[in-house]
């Protein structure tokens, strides 16, 4: 099998299709594989469709529900609130969105709570959909207990995510995702598959101990980016978008699902704010003072977070997406065998 090149499009379809197969509802289907083309659209390769496997092998395990029907729950009031039902986070997140955003545009700033649903999933696609309506956006979550705490010698806290959205009129948002470990796990697992050794200071073995072995961080636990400050801000979303919104946190989660194998059952926070509101009555324009600060930025020779993701975007939607051999024979494997194709 060669390489192939094919259009968003044409991937978003073939992602749907095979999920579809699996047994996920068309509602489910196609949030799922909007993400996943979105990831390889977007060069983000951990997030693409590597993590087709995953989604299925959870749905086969009996982890989520492949038929939930998300329930929007929303008043006047800043709190919008959907029960994803024990399905994925994405169709319970599209489902929230346009009811946030009225609340955000009405009140200046509102939450979204999504309650009960499995995520595996990066944050960019969400707090993106906020900035194309203008408003700020803020975007996390637990995972499952995979990250040691700084100081600590075994793994308590996730991942925990954390994004955030500034819209540009007329130019690509300024974004963030990022976990609050050295890296997401994602990247531990690539590098297992691939054979290569991990980077110092990426993770702990089952005993505490240093390791460069994907295998024995696996086992073990990763690190939190920047010692202290990643654990405290890992912290600060077990408690927003975990105990603070009634939903599991890390620690809860792992128990709850019983593996690190499978995507996990959580909660998950999105805060959108209207900057016009919060700026009426001051002076400037906060659009044009958000982007003579980005200029100056520039102007230093940095770069803004997600420019070579949008970079990637470019070039995948002028001349399409290429996957390797290796992807193209994962692709068909789970197209023509279904849940069947997983372990």
């Amino acid at each position: 099998m060669t390489d192939r090149t094919m259009t968003v499009p044409a991937l978003t379809a073939l992602v749907t299709e095979i999920l579809e197969r699996g047994g996920l509802s068309p509602l489910h289907a196609g949030a799922l594989a909007r993400v996943i083309a979105a990831g390889e659209r977007d060069a983000c390769k951990s997030h693409g469709v590597y993590r087709i496997e995953g989604c299925l092998r959870t749905l086969k395990a009996g982890k989520v529900v492949a038929d939930a029907v998300p329930e929007l729950h929303a008043d006047d009031g800043a709190v919008v609130r959907v029960s994803a039902k024990g399905g994925f986070s994405n169709a319970a997140f599209e489902l929230g969105v346009p009811a946030l955003a009225d609340r955000a545009a009405s009140l200046g700033m509102a939450a979204l709570v999504i309650n009960d649903c499995t995520h595996f999933a990066a944050l960019w696609p969400e707090v993106e959909m906020l900035t194309d309506r203008g408003l700020v956006a803020m975007a996390m979550c637990p995972s499952y207990a995979s990250v040691a705490p700084a100081g600590g010698t075994s793994a308590l806290l996730g991942t925990n995510p954390f994004a955030f959205g500034w819209p540009r009129p007329g130019g690509d948002p300024y974004v963030f995702d990022f976990a609050t470990s050295v890296v997401a796990r994602g990247e531990i697992e690539l590098h297992r598959r691939a054979g290569k050794t991990l980077p110092d200071g990426w993770a702990i073995d089952a005993q505490g101990n240093p390791t460069n072995d994907p295998e024995a961080a696996l086992a073990g636990a990763m690190l939190p980016f920047g010692g202290h400050k990643g654990s405290a801000i890992a912290t600060m979303i077990e408690l927003l978008a975990g105990v603070m919104i009634g939903d599991l946190t890390s620690p809860e989660a792992l128990e709850a699902l019983g593996t690190t194998a499978l995507a996990p059952a959580h909660g998950e926070l999105i805060l959108a704010f209207d900057p016009a509101r919060f700026a009426a009555g001051r002076p400037g324009d906060p659009m044009a003072r958000a982007e003579a600060l980005f200029e100056v930025i520039l102007g230093q020779g940095a770069r803004l977070p997600s420019q070579r993701r949008f970079a990637a975007r470019a070039k995948a939607l002028s001349d399409g997406i290429t996957l390797n051999a290796d992807e193209m024979a994962i692709l068909d494997r789970l197209r023509e065998g279904g849940l069947d194709a997983v372990s």
